[in-house]
């Protein structure tokens, strides 16, 4: 067998394992993490240990890819959620990956900088979209939105079960206040 074929049969048994282990992720979030998986094997399979950047990159596109999914498919509502939920699930699985990359190449660098202005112009379709649709308050901005997610996912990583109630804690939190005068 050779390494290509042994590691994509890692990476669906590992597949399978985390979709066993994690029955209160929905239905959505598993095929998105599945993807993520897969897509990460073929670069390691393809490209070996270089392949960090390539991993790191390709999956962000594929984070991003599902924000624009979810613009056609989900009321604005849904959409912002669902892609918010979607990120939380990516950035807990690529928390240590993103950090060695940072430490080697710097948090300027042409990897870092893209796949950051890839995630903000995804955030800000959707934000703009629930916006429009009087979802979402006006004022917020993409950076805040990111910056909300991140400080979910590192408060709830010794709770991760936490992390889904708190994203709803946060989203209810940044509807448009009918109070205001």
């Amino acid at each position: 067998m050779s390494t290509a074929e042994e590691t994509r049969g890692h990476a669906d048994e590992q597949t399978r394992i985390q979709a066993d282990e994690e029955p209160r992720m929905r239905a959505d979030a598993r095929r998105s993490r599945a993807k993520l998986l897969t897509a990460a094997t073929a670069a390691f399979a393809e490209n070996g240990a270089d392949a960090q950047a390539a991993v790191f990159r390709s999956q962000v596109q594929s984070v991003c890819d599902m924000a624009d999914e979810f613009l056609v498919t989900a009321s604005p509502e849904q959409a912002l959620t669902g892609w918010l939920r979607a990120m939380a699930a990516y950035l807990v699985t690529k928390r240590g990956l993103s950090k060695t990359l940072i430490d080697a190449l710097g948090r300027d660098s042409e990897l870092i900088s893209s796949c950051w202005v890839a995630m903000r112009d995804a955030t800000g379709r959707l934000l703009t979209h629930a916006q429009q649709a009087g979802v979402l308050r006006d004022d917020l901005k993409p950076q805040e939105m990111l910056r909300l997610v991140h400080g979910i996912v590192i408060a709830t990583e010794q709770s991760p079960e936490d992390t889904d109630r708190l994203l709803t804690l946060m989203f209810d939190g940044l509807r448009p206040r009918s109070d205001v005068g």
